[in-house]
């Protein structure tokens, strides 16, 4: 449809995030060619009196981006402006996905320093959440940045970075998207590398016991936990010395990967745990099988980074995931055991994945002045069907809660402003910035007020 302000948007349009655990029926659906576009859509909000969010490709695990207001998708905002080799410095609009970043960075001979899991997602998701890859010495992928542009409420385009307004800086680059819109980013990359994993069986006991080994003898270290077994397995890896290449796989090589990972680590899987929806009981035992079958035995990759950082997410799915100090890992991981053995009617999905991440300095990154480990579940939802999650999503955070835990922002959950001025040294002053740059709230749903709803007062 065409608005008054001629705005590609439409109306009557249902909109639900990658797992299909959580929809909207927004009012209308803007989709922008360019700022002043952006900022007519906030100027029509404001003289409505309407909510105003802004979705990238709608993989969050949570109702964060949604809204039955306006919004706002920035997929046409999503080009590469500008990259200087020489410095390694890339300007992008915050609507490109990081699967094209990639590839345009590659074409330039550069690379991100570190990615997440997934890279059908934009930066500016990335950016407004703290994503974050794993490494000991790697900081979100946020920590990346450095400078953005942001559209505030007023409809003001104002650059920020360390040097230029630092409360708005570290605000926003975790801003929950709601001190403003990013319009674009200026990403610290670096020269394109290969990536050697090495994946190996192990115990959780034993992984656990030799932690701080396996974090210092690899540059990003991250292992799978089976639940109902003591298995994991391990993931080393590292930069591969200049000059190697990558070996194209023969056709036999690739139908056996496709036979591996999809036809037995997709499909089969999908199936078995459809099946113990009507027989909880088979669920340790498609655990231990997948373990066997897919991670029982040493396995060596070499290949570009962004193909060894990202991991197969399978199909749809429930999940959490919560940072904890480094410190902690043990406790957490042991606890979590703990807690599966002494309940026998509970019955959980592959894999917990734990992830490493470097202290930083932004206010509401969940490793915010502290080396981190994240611990994230999941409980699939075969061919769409309903599991049950909140026994195990609840025990999650009671035990990452006392230790000293902080939820990804990105993944649903039910904590509010009273847990996160607790959590979080700089939570007040993140609310102080964000209601400077949002005095109407503008950029609200209702993720953002039910944090509010309990915001302490001074």
């Amino acid at each position: 449809m065409e608005n008054q302000y001629n705005v590609i948007a439409c109306r009557g349009l249902t909109v639900t995030n990658w797992s299909d655990t959580f929809r909207c029926n927004p009012e209308i659906y803007f989709m922008p060619r360019d700022v002043e576009e952006i900022r007519e859509i906030i100027l029509l909000a404001t003289a409505n009196k309407k909510k105003v969010r802004v979705v990238g490709r709608c993989h969050s695990p949570s109702d964060l981006a949604l809204c039955n207001e306006y919004m706002i998708s920035l997929k046409f905002l999503n080009r590469v402006l500008s990259v200087d080799q020489s410095t390694g410095l890339v300007k992008a609009e915050a609507g490109i996905t990081l699967f094209d970043l990639n590839h345009h960075l590659q074409l330039h001979g550069l690379a991100m320093p570190v990615l997440g899991s997934v890279s059908d997602v934009t930066l500016g998701g990335v950016i407004n959440t703290a994503s974050h890859g794993s490494g000991a010495t790697f900081t979100v992928m946020s920590g990346y940045v450095e400078e953005l542009e942001l559209l505030t409420s007023s409809g003001d385009l104002i650059k920020y970075s360390k040097s230029s307004n630092k409360d708005v800086y570290y605000s926003a680059l975790c801003g929950l998207g709601s001190i403003g819109i990013i319009i674009t980013v200026v990403i610290r990359c670096e020269p394109a590398f290969l990536l050697y994993q090495r994946q190996t069986p192990s115990t959780l006991d034993q992984v656990l016991e030799d932690l701080e080994d396996h974090l210092s003898n690899s540059e990003h270290f991250r292992f799978l936990w089976f639940p109902h077994t003591n298995y994991v397995s391990l993931s080393h890896i590292h930069r591969v010395p200049g000059g190697q290449a990558v070996l194209p796989l023969t056709l036999t090589e690739r139908i056996s990967s496709w036979l591996l990972n999809y036809g037995i680590g997709y499909y089969s899987l999908e199936f078995a745990y459809w099946l113990s929806t009507f027989f909880p009981w088979i669920t340790p035992w498609i655990n231990r099988l997948i373990f066997w079958i897919q991670y029982g035995r040493e396995t060596e990759k070499i290949d570009v980074s962004y193909k060894i950082f990202n991991f197969e997410c399978l199909f749809k799915q429930h999940v959490y995931e919560w940072s904890v100090p480094r410190e902690k890992t043990q406790v957490v991981l042991s606890e979590l055991q703990r807690f599966l053995d002494s309940n026998p009617t509970l019955f959980v999905h592959f894999p917990v994945e734990v992830r490493f991440v470097a202290a930083d300095d932004i206010y509401l990154s969940p490793a915010f002045g502290r080396d981190s480990c994240y611990i994230n579940v999941i409980c699939y939802r075969p061919y769409g069907k309903e599991v049950e999650y909140r026994r195990w999503f609840n025990a999650l955070e009671r035990i990452a809660k006392e230790s000293g835990g902080r939820p990804h922002w990105a993944k649903a959950h039910g904590l509010t402003a009273e847990d996160f001025v607790k959590m979080y040294p700089c939570f007040r002053q993140w609310a102080q910035t964000r209601r400077r740059l949002d005095p109407i709230n503008i950029f609200f749903n209702d993720y953002m007020a039910r944090i509010f709803a309990t915001f302490p007062k001074e």
